[in-house]
Protein backbone atom coordinates (compact mmCIF):
# COMPACT_ATOMS: atom_id res chain seq x y z
CA UNK A 1 0.00 0.00 0.00
CA UNK A 2 1.48 3.45 -0.71
CA UNK A 3 1.99 6.28 1.68
CA UNK A 4 -1.11 8.51 0.65
CA UNK A 5 -3.24 5.33 0.42
CA UNK A 6 -2.19 3.98 4.31
CA UNK A 7 -2.91 8.23 5.24
CA UNK A 8 -6.51 8.18 3.65
CA UNK A 9 -7.16 4.44 5.52
CA UNK A 10 -5.51 6.31 8.75
CA UNK A 11 -8.23 9.16 8.14
CA UNK A 12 -11.10 6.52 8.16
CA UNK A 13 -10.07 4.56 10.67
CA UNK A 14 -13.47 3.41 13.00
CA UNK A 15 -15.11 5.96 11.92
CA UNK A 16 -18.70 5.15 13.19
CA UNK A 17 -22.49 6.68 12.89
CA UNK A 18 -23.58 9.16 10.23
CA UNK A 19 -20.76 11.50 8.78
CA UNK A 20 -20.34 14.79 6.47
CA UNK A 21 -17.71 14.72 4.22
CA UNK A 22 -16.90 18.55 3.12
CA UNK A 23 -15.27 19.31 -0.67
CA UNK A 24 -15.84 15.80 -1.98
CA UNK A 25 -14.70 15.95 -5.15
CA UNK A 26 -14.82 13.17 -7.34
CA UNK A 27 -15.59 10.85 -4.73
CA UNK A 28 -12.22 9.33 -4.08
CA UNK A 29 -12.27 9.05 -0.44
CA UNK A 30 -15.53 7.24 -0.89
CA UNK A 31 -14.00 3.37 -0.97
CA UNK A 32 -12.50 4.25 2.47
CA UNK A 33 -15.24 4.40 4.29
CA UNK A 34 -15.70 1.41 7.12
CA UNK A 35 -19.00 -1.18 6.87
CA UNK A 36 -19.81 0.67 10.36
CA UNK A 37 -20.65 4.17 8.86
CA UNK A 38 -24.56 4.07 8.52
CA UNK A 39 -24.50 7.17 6.14
CA UNK A 40 -22.60 9.46 4.59
CA UNK A 41 -23.50 13.59 3.19
CA UNK A 42 -20.68 14.28 1.14
CA UNK A 43 -20.79 18.11 -0.17
CA UNK A 44 -19.23 19.09 -3.48
CA UNK A 45 -20.08 22.62 -5.11
CA UNK A 46 -18.35 21.70 -8.38
CA UNK A 47 -21.21 20.10 -10.81
CA UNK A 48 -18.95 18.23 -12.78
CA UNK A 49 -16.82 16.63 -9.85
CA UNK A 50 -20.49 16.41 -7.90
CA UNK A 51 -21.51 14.09 -11.51
CA UNK A 52 -18.50 12.30 -11.07
CA UNK A 53 -18.43 11.54 -6.83
CA UNK A 54 -22.54 10.49 -7.66
CA UNK A 55 -21.24 7.81 -9.85
CA UNK A 56 -18.60 6.74 -7.01
CA UNK A 57 -21.36 6.75 -4.64
CA UNK A 58 -23.00 3.97 -6.37
CA UNK A 59 -20.56 1.86 -5.81
CA UNK A 60 -19.90 2.53 -2.42
CA UNK A 61 -20.07 0.17 0.66
CA UNK A 62 -21.90 2.61 3.00
CA UNK A 63 -24.54 4.84 1.57
CA UNK A 64 -23.37 8.09 0.43
CA UNK A 65 -25.35 11.26 -0.15
CA UNK A 66 -23.74 13.69 -2.50
CA UNK A 67 -24.85 16.84 -2.57
CA UNK A 68 -24.60 20.51 -3.80
CA UNK A 69 -23.61 23.08 -1.11
CA UNK A 70 -20.48 24.69 0.24
CA UNK A 71 -18.98 24.24 3.43
CA UNK A 72 -20.18 27.29 4.76
CA UNK A 73 -24.02 26.98 4.43
CA UNK A 74 -24.32 22.63 4.86
CA UNK A 75 -27.66 21.36 4.63
CA UNK A 76 -27.49 19.79 7.48
CA UNK A 77 -29.44 20.22 10.64
CA UNK A 78 -27.91 21.37 14.28
CA UNK A 79 -26.10 18.26 16.15
CA UNK A 80 -26.99 15.85 13.36
CA UNK A 81 -23.81 13.84 12.38
CA UNK A 82 -21.29 11.99 14.68
CA UNK A 83 -17.86 12.66 12.38
CA UNK A 84 -16.92 15.20 9.96
CA UNK A 85 -14.38 14.54 7.41
CA UNK A 86 -11.96 17.19 4.98
CA UNK A 87 -9.57 15.92 2.59
CA UNK A 88 -7.56 18.81 1.29
CA UNK A 89 -10.68 21.00 1.18
CA UNK A 90 -10.09 23.32 4.14
CA UNK A 91 -7.74 25.05 2.02
CA UNK A 92 -9.87 26.00 -0.57
CA UNK A 93 -12.83 27.04 0.92
CA UNK A 94 -14.01 31.16 0.72
CA UNK A 95 -14.17 31.45 4.43
CA UNK A 96 -11.95 28.92 6.49
CA UNK A 97 -13.89 30.31 9.90
CA UNK A 98 -17.32 30.08 8.74
CA UNK A 99 -16.88 26.20 7.35
CA UNK A 100 -15.29 25.24 10.33
CA UNK A 101 -18.64 27.01 12.16
CA UNK A 102 -21.06 24.76 10.21
CA UNK A 103 -18.84 21.94 11.21
CA UNK A 104 -19.24 22.67 14.64
CA UNK A 105 -22.94 23.48 14.28
CA UNK A 106 -24.17 20.06 12.96
CA UNK A 107 -21.39 17.86 14.74
CA UNK A 108 -23.45 16.35 17.88
CA UNK A 109 -21.32 17.05 21.30
CA UNK A 110 -18.04 14.72 21.76
CA UNK A 111 -18.39 14.64 17.57
CA UNK A 112 -14.82 14.67 15.77
CA UNK A 113 -13.49 15.96 12.81
CA UNK A 114 -10.78 13.94 11.03
CA UNK A 115 -8.58 16.32 8.56
CA UNK A 116 -6.20 15.80 6.06
CA UNK A 117 -5.03 19.59 4.84
CA UNK A 118 -2.30 21.75 3.51
CA UNK A 119 -1.01 23.95 6.42
CA UNK A 120 1.51 26.47 6.62
CA UNK A 121 4.83 25.50 7.88
CA UNK A 122 5.91 25.95 11.58
CA UNK A 123 8.47 28.41 11.23
CA UNK A 124 11.86 29.02 9.03
CA UNK A 125 12.43 29.76 5.39
CA UNK A 126 9.39 27.27 4.33
CA UNK A 127 6.83 29.31 6.05
CA UNK A 128 7.92 32.39 4.46
CA UNK A 129 8.13 30.86 0.87
CA UNK A 130 4.43 29.69 1.20
CA UNK A 131 3.39 33.13 2.58
CA UNK A 132 4.89 34.54 -0.79
CA UNK A 133 3.84 31.65 -3.28
CA UNK A 134 0.25 31.54 -1.49
CA UNK A 135 -1.65 33.81 -4.16
CA UNK A 136 -0.08 32.12 -7.38
CA UNK A 137 -0.41 29.04 -6.12
CA UNK A 138 -4.14 29.63 -5.29
CA UNK A 139 -4.72 30.88 -9.09
CA UNK A 140 -3.52 27.83 -10.43
CA UNK A 141 -4.61 24.94 -8.00
CA UNK A 142 -8.32 25.60 -7.32
CA UNK A 143 -8.27 28.37 -5.34
CA UNK A 144 -5.96 26.40 -2.40
CA UNK A 145 -4.08 28.63 -0.25
CA UNK A 146 -1.34 26.65 0.89
CA UNK A 147 -0.36 29.51 3.85
CA UNK A 148 -3.53 29.05 6.01
CA UNK A 149 -2.98 28.04 9.62
CA UNK A 150 -5.53 25.37 9.13
CA UNK A 151 -4.54 23.58 12.52
CA UNK A 152 -4.92 27.39 14.52
CA UNK A 153 -8.48 27.69 12.69
CA UNK A 154 -9.60 24.42 14.28
CA UNK A 155 -8.28 25.35 17.74
CA UNK A 156 -9.83 29.04 17.75
CA UNK A 157 -14.06 27.18 16.71
CA UNK A 158 -13.71 25.44 19.91
CA UNK A 159 -11.99 22.03 18.78
CA UNK A 160 -9.66 20.45 20.73
CA UNK A 161 -7.15 18.30 18.85
CA UNK A 162 -6.13 14.55 19.95
CA UNK A 163 -4.18 13.21 17.39
CA UNK A 164 -1.93 15.15 14.43
CA UNK A 165 1.10 14.83 12.50
CA UNK A 166 2.73 16.96 9.97
CA UNK A 167 4.52 15.42 7.24
CA UNK A 168 5.74 17.15 3.61
CA UNK A 169 3.90 15.93 0.47
CA UNK A 170 3.42 16.85 -3.29
CA UNK A 171 -0.41 16.50 -4.20
CA UNK A 172 0.91 16.20 -7.80
CA UNK A 173 4.13 14.85 -10.02
CA UNK A 174 5.07 18.46 -11.03
CA UNK A 175 3.70 20.07 -7.87
CA UNK A 176 6.69 20.93 -4.87
CA UNK A 177 6.20 19.12 -1.65
CA UNK A 178 4.56 21.39 1.09
CA UNK A 179 3.39 20.91 4.37
CA UNK A 180 0.46 18.22 5.47
CA UNK A 181 -1.26 17.54 8.52
CA UNK A 182 -3.49 14.83 9.36
CA UNK A 183 -5.44 13.89 12.58
CA UNK A 184 -8.41 13.80 14.39
CA UNK A 185 -10.19 17.28 16.59
CA UNK A 186 -12.61 16.27 18.68
CA UNK A 187 -16.00 18.71 20.43
CA UNK A 188 -15.70 17.99 24.55
CA UNK A 189 -13.75 21.48 24.97
CA UNK A 190 -10.67 22.41 26.99
CA UNK A 191 -7.98 19.78 26.91
CA UNK A 192 -7.35 18.41 30.61
CA UNK A 193 -3.95 18.78 29.85
CA UNK A 194 -1.35 20.93 28.00
CA UNK A 195 -0.04 18.79 25.57
CA UNK A 196 -1.25 17.67 22.09
CA UNK A 197 -1.25 14.11 21.67
CA UNK A 198 0.64 12.90 18.47
CA UNK A 199 -0.67 9.45 17.60
CA UNK A 200 0.54 8.01 21.15
CA UNK A 201 2.83 10.73 21.99
CA UNK A 202 2.04 14.01 24.20
CA UNK A 203 3.93 16.76 23.21
CA UNK A 204 3.73 19.71 25.85
CA UNK A 205 3.58 23.51 24.77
Amino acid sequence: MCEHSERRRRLFSNLTGRVVEIGAGTGPTFPHYPPAVTSVVAVEPDPRRRAMAERAARGARVPIEVVGAVAEALPIGDDAVDAAVTSLALCSVADLTGALAELRRVLRPLGELRFFEHVIAERGPLRLLQRVAAPVYARTSDGCHIARDTLAAIVDTGFTIEECRRFMHADGRLEPAIPHVIGTARLWGPSKNTGTTIFGRTLSG
